[in-house]
C-alpha cells in the first residue's frame, strides 16, 4: 500500500496544491488571499496535466529515422493546452489585481465583510 502512495507522490501533492487552493478561494475573507489561493489552484491543474504527458522512454514528436510508432513519441497536446492555460491564468490574475485595486480605492479594505457592511 506504502509503495502505491509514493509511486504516486506528485498526484498526491496536486491534490494537496489543489485542496490549499480551495481552501484559501473559499475560506479566506481577503481578496487578495483569495487570488492567491487561485493562482496556487490553477498551478496545481497545470503541474497535473503536465504530469499526465510524460512517457518513459518517449522521445519528442519530431519525426527520427529508427522511431516510427505512434507510442514511441511523448503527447505534446497537454503541454500546448498548459501553455494556453497559463496565458489565460496570466490574465485573469492581471483583470483580478485591477479590479482588487479599485476595490480598495473605494472601501479602503480589502476585506469581504467589511465590504459588503459599506455597501449597505
Amino acid at each position: 500500500m506504502g509503495e502505491i502512495l509514493l509511486s504516486k507522490f506528485n498526484y498526491w501533492m496536486y491534490v494537496a496544491l489543489l485542496m490549499v487552493g480551495l481552501y484559501a478561494m473559499m475560506g479566506k475573507k481577503n481578496l487578495m488571499k483569495k487570488l492567491i489561493g487561485m493562482n496556487i489552484f490553477q498551478t496545481a491543474i497545470i503541474l497535473y496535466f503536465i504530469s499526465t504527458a510524460v512517457k518513459k522512454g518517449g522521445t519528442l514528436p519530431i519525426w527520427m529515422e529508427g522511431a516510427t510508432r505512434a507510442a514511441d513519441y511523448a503527447n505534446p497536446l497537454p503541454h500546448v493546452l498548459m501553455l494556453t492555460a497559463i496565458v489565460v491564468m496570466v490574465g485573469t490574475t492581471g483583470v483580478a489585481l485591477a479590479v482588487i485595486l479599485l476595490i480598495y480605492r473605494r472601501y479602503r479594505t480589502l476585506e469581504e465583510d467589511e465590504i459588503l457592511k459599506s455597501m449597505r
